[in-house]
């Protein structure tokens, strides 16, 4: 691996915001698009289609250059590199979910549907203030990606767009593909194709075209992070299966995938695994990307 993919430059670029994915009250049959490989959802969200495929996950090794002192426990949890092979297609959204995107949730009483929600989700739920959920952050705007949820209320919005969680093994997929890019553009680091390095705030999903995966998608390495289906366990990546790895079937924290606004390249590589928050966690950083079979 070349020394220079890992070098921590500072800097981050800035295009124009491309048009946002529509979003409808009630669901309807997924609409195929016509740019190849794209359609829109049973709730009118954008996605990209992601071929089952082989690539190599996680990190070979320590990087040429240090990795900083505060992230040498998740370099630590990246390790082995392995192969990984993903044997069934599935669609994931192009973008980061918005703001908006996940109000049209809410509007539909997404928060009481039981139908909707894990049984640990619906106890955590029914703590809560309604009048509090999601989290409301200072600046948010209908185009943001909608971050301040805890993983309840990730899984529980995915079900209602007849999706899921990715896999950490599929987000993985989804962002490095056959090459496993160390980035989802490619192995140098090139701060104009994502939103990261200290900056304030989240910019509107989808802003860096440029940053676009193998697959079309986009803001997987930065904006905000992801959760991800997987249950965090440091050590899982040297005995999971080779084929279509779940993750731990237990655990007391969830992996966060894909860098975000405020954090460094380092958290921006596509094998970084951010694992120190547990389900019930919210923040400013955290958001979803939902995938769906078929």
């Amino acid at each position: 691996m070349a020394a220079a993919a890992w070098i921590l430059a500072l800097g981050c670029g800035s295009d124009e915001p491309r048009d946002l994915p529509a979003v409808v009250e009630a669901a309807a049959p997924p609409e195929a698009l016509p740019e190849a490989r794209t359609r829109r959802d049973a709730r009118g969200v954008e996605q990209v289609r992601v071929p089952a495929g082989e690539f190599r996950m996680g990190t070979d090794g320590t990087p040429p250059v240090e990795a900083p002192a505060w992230a040498r426990g998740e370099l630590e949890s990246e390790l082995p590199a392995h192969e990984v092979a993903i044997t069934r297609a599935f669609w994931i959204d192009r973008t980061e979910v918005s703001v908006a995107q996940f109000e049209a949730f809410l509007a539909d009483g997404g928060t009481k549907k039981r139908e909707l929600w894990s049984e640990a989700g619906w106890k955590w739920l029914a703590e809560q203030d309604p009048a509090s959920l999601p989290k409301r952050l200072e600046g948010e705007k209908p185009e943001h990606p909608r971050t301040g949820i805890t993983w309840y209320e990730a899984d529980a919005y995915a079900r209602w767009r007849g999706g899921r969680l990715p896999t950490e093994a599929e987000w993985e997929w989804a962002a490095r593909g056959p090459d496993s890019r160390i980035f989802p553009w490619g192995d140098a680091w090139e701060p104009e194709r994502a939103h990261v390095v200290g900056l304030v705030g989240p910019q509107p999903v989808g802003t860096l075209p440029a940053g676009a995966s193998w697959v079309g998608a986009l803001d997987m390495a930065g904006n905000a992070m992801e959760w991800v289906a997987d249950w965090l366990d440091v050590g899982y990546h040297a005995k999971s299966p080779r084929e279509d790895p779940p993750g731990p079937k237990t655990g007391k924290k969830k992996v966060e995938k894909g860098g975000w606004w405020g954090g460094p390249p380092f958290a921006a590589r596509a094998a970084y695994r951010h694992f120190e928050d547990p389900p019930e966690y919210r923040d400013h950083h955290i958001g979803v990307r939902v995938a769906s079979d078929g």
